[in-house]
């Protein structure tokens, strides 16, 4: 990796966790001019933690790694700033992304990155900042906070049942088993939390997962159709939550 190679994180589904449950979040309580910078530092938070995971790997180029995973940090304090000085409260949740770090840390380091809990922290993490978000915007401690997680919580899990029925575990059975079954109880439970047209955004994930689980497929067609389904999950959310 050469020195003035920018490093930005390669997941590509990571882009979308870092900003839909942040979108869903504003949008569910009272969007302000505080959500942008404290969007910002997410992002920068984010963009931090792909060098300095990487840095736990890759050893013959720790310096650049932990470099990159310093200048990302610095510029997420800049713009954390005001956000902290008008609303301090935020700092509440410093300790909740300290331990999923802890967790993402954990497995890097047992060479464990692909173990499903590690999946399920990393969502919690990025759902952290959709409740961020709704809290800033005068949200509290109420059922749609429960909503915002609970949502982004339960769709980003799918993909990560989806993603892993298409190639890790493609020719395991019992994973497009547990894929469609998650798929087919996620259309349910909007019902069960008393808000049946919550069933829609998990409409398309449904059938995407009927159709493609357990088939081979290129990682550009899963990229599409993970961005499609992002998007639609953001704008009907955003209408029915």
């Amino acid at each position: 990796m050469k020195k003035t190679r920018i490093v930005i994180p390669r997941e590509h589904g990571g882009w979308a966790m870092v900003s839909v449950p942040y979108i869903i979040g504003m949008a569910a309580a009272k969007p302000a001019l505080l959500h942008l910078p404290l969007f910002l530092a997410w992002l920068c938070l984010y963009m931090a933690s792909y060098p300095f995971l990487q840095s736990l790997k890759k050893t013959s180029q720790r310096k650049t790694w932990i470099s990159w995973g310093i200048i990302y940090t610095l510029i997420a304090v800049v713009f954390l700033i005001p956000v902290l000085v008008f609303k301090p409260s935020m700092l509440w949740f410093a300790p909740v992304l300290l331990i999923l770090i802890m967790v993402n840390v954990w497995h890097v380091l047992q060479k464990a990155e692909r173990a499903l809990l590690n999946d399920i922290c990393a969502i919690l993490l990025f759902c952290t900042g959709g409740a961020a978000a709704y809290m800033l915007g005068g949200g509290g401690f109420d059922s749609i906070l429960a909503a915002v997680i609970a949502y982004n919580f339960l769709y980003f899990t799918g993909t990560v049942f989806f993603v892993k029925s298409v190639f890790r575990e493609r020719k395991n059975r019992r994973w497009t088993v547990y894929a469609k079954w998650y798929h087919a109880v996620m259309l349910v439970l909007p019902i069960i939390f008393g808000n049946p047209w919550m069933c829609l955004p998990f409409l398309f994930p449904f059938i995407k997962t009927l159709l493609y689980s357990g088939k081979a497929m290129k990682p550009m067609k899963v990229g599409i159709i993970e961005i499609v389904g992002s998007v639609q999950f953001l704008l009907l959310s955003m209408m029915l939550m």
